[in-house]
């Protein structure tokens, strides 16, 4: 039987990648510091709250540092205006980055629709932007961050 260089190249790296695997099962075992269970034993005192190991929780929950929250604030130049008056929405983030586009949105039955008053953060993390609001009554709205889930608090408009 004639082996070939390819047919020895393939057992090497099946072997390799087999060395690999199995190390690397071994290298997440010690790491966990699994111990084995000690024996039930009779105890005077019973345990009625049982302690779960760090291993055994379904998912950390890490809670996020404050460096790495996002945040958006706001504030209308005026609270009441006519149909059509246009109004400038200003304000500050913090922790999007420079250039960052910002989109104003409207609550319209209970969702929130993205109206087509942009702004990008600029540099000292500010923005502006300016909309005019066409539909009468009150109108609640937020500044949202594009592809973020990072919204400003709602503030309302009286159109009239």
């Amino acid at each position: 039987m004639h082996t070939t260089q390819r047919q020895i190249s393939r057992a090497l790296a099946a072997g390799a990648l087999s060395v690999a695997l199995l190390s690397a099962g071994s290298a997440g075992a010690f790491a966990t510091g699994a111990k084995p269970a000690p024996s039930p034993t009779m105890s005077a005192k019973p345990n009625p709250k049982p302690t779960p190991s760090p291993s055994m929780s379904a998912k950390p929950n890490p809670k996020p540092s404050p460096s790495t929250m996002s945040s958006i604030s706001v504030k209308a130049d005026k609270t009441s205006v006519g149909v059509g008056d246009p109004v400038t929405f200003t304000g500050r983030t913090s922790g999007l980055k420079v250039g960052w586009p910002l989109v104003l949105q409207h609550q319209v039955g209970g969702k929130w629709i993205p109206l087509k008053a942009t702004a990008k953060v600029k540099n000292g993390s500010s923005y502006s932007l300016t909309a005019k609001l066409n539909n009468p009554g009150a109108e609640h709205l937020r500044v949202s961050a594009v592809g973020k889930k990072v919204y400003s608090p709602t503030v309302t408009v009286n159109v009239s």
